[in-house]
């Protein structure tokens, strides 16, 4: 009985180091070539070396992190051609989700839409990039919730963004790319008041395609360095 409570304790012990450490990675707190070793990291988490261990592992598997040929892992760095995958395969998710959005979308939720875009307008004018980001992710997430039902789908949808997410955590700051991103916040709430699913799906999968070159440009940006 005490073994079978011990175990339950663990578990949420395991799966919250798992998703700390898979968020940041994802979210380009801990980028590409940044060191991972089980001292730091359970010493950072305040948590034993063995749930580290076991999330190491499980990122490893997932291939988020390589092992050194010496202790420890390195964040992954994709190449190219594996960025463009992953955006490709965001493309279709988000492109059919809002040609299913288009069937139903109320009112309320076009009216929303708008506001994030006017809020995030007036975010960019003032030049609070940090602002205009916030009002960005708002304005997918109320797109994503919109097929939340469809559970499999939604957490496709959701673990695809959260991947190529820290591919623009560069270009979504900057004036430049905040600009594209709202001009196709436009296009896809216009789609949407239109009622087109066919307009809605090229709409979408042509936004997302944008923030691709985006992000590949930064990459390699940075690659010449």
């Amino acid at each position: 009985m005490i073994q079978g409570q011990v175990e339950k304790k663990a578990a949420p012990v395991r799966r919250r180091v798992y998703e700390r450490l898979k968020a940041a990675i994802l979210s380009g707190h801990l980028g590409p070539g940044e060191r991972l070793t089980e001292e730091h990291l359970a010493e950072t988490l305040g948590v034993s070396r063995t749930p580290v261990r076991e999330a190491l592992y499980k990122l490893e598997s997932e291939g988020l992190i390589q092992p050194l040929k010496t202790r420890g892992f390195i964040v992954s760095g994709d190449s190219r051609e594996e960025v463009e995958e992953r955006f490709e395969i965001r493309a279709i998710l988000e492109g059919y989700a809002l040609r299913l959005i288009s069937e139903g979308i109320t009112e309320e939720s076009l009216e929303q839409l708008s506001e994030y875009i006017e809020k995030a307008e007036a975010a960019l004018k003032a030049r609070r990039m940090d602002e205009v980001f916030n009002w960005n992710t708002r304005f997918h997430d109320t797109l994503h919730e919109l097929v939340s039902k469809r559970v499999r789908f939604y957490q496709m949808i959701v673990d695809m963004r959260k991947q190529v997410l820290r591919y623009r955590k560069q270009t979504l700051h900057s004036e430049e790319g905040a600009r594209r991103t709202l001009d196709g916040h436009r296009k896809i709430l216009l789609a949407l008041q239109l009622k087109d699913p066919d307009l809605c799906e090229r709409v979408m999968r042509e936004h997302i395609r944008l923030a691709k070159e985006d992000a590949l440009q930064a990459i390699m940006g940075q690659h010449k360095k």
